[in-house]
């Protein structure tokens, strides 16, 4: 069973840009090391981040939380969000079409 992990930060000001960075380098360690992880993607809005994440099991999930990828990152945005980084797990629930119903 595939979980859905949608992140949502609100970077201060005056580090948006080092925090942009600082995940876009977690991105690619973590396609690169993560097993299990089928999406991983950053998207911005006016005042927050939010990445979207696909991952094919629990366990892939789990294993992500205890991973040098995602260590480096929690380490290096410390101090740099406006407050607790909002961490929604999902169960996806497919409806319409297969490519269009479900991340």
């Amino acid at each position: 069973m595939s979980l859905v992990v949608v992140a949502t930060m609100v970077p201060k000001p005056e580090f948006r840009d080092e925090v942009i960075s600082v995940l876009e380098e977690s991105i690619a360690r973590v396609h690169a090391e993560d097993a299990g992880c089928e999406v991983y993607s950053l998207n911005e809005g006016r005042d927050r981040l939010v990445m979207i994440e696909k991952w094919a099991s629990p366990e892939d999930l789990q294993a992500h939380s205890a991973s040098p990828a995602f260590k480096a990152l929690t380490a290096a945005l410390d101090g740099k969000l406006s407050g607790e980084m909002d961490v929604q797990v999902l169960q996806p629930h497919p409806a319409g079409t297969p490519g269009q119903g479900q991340v």
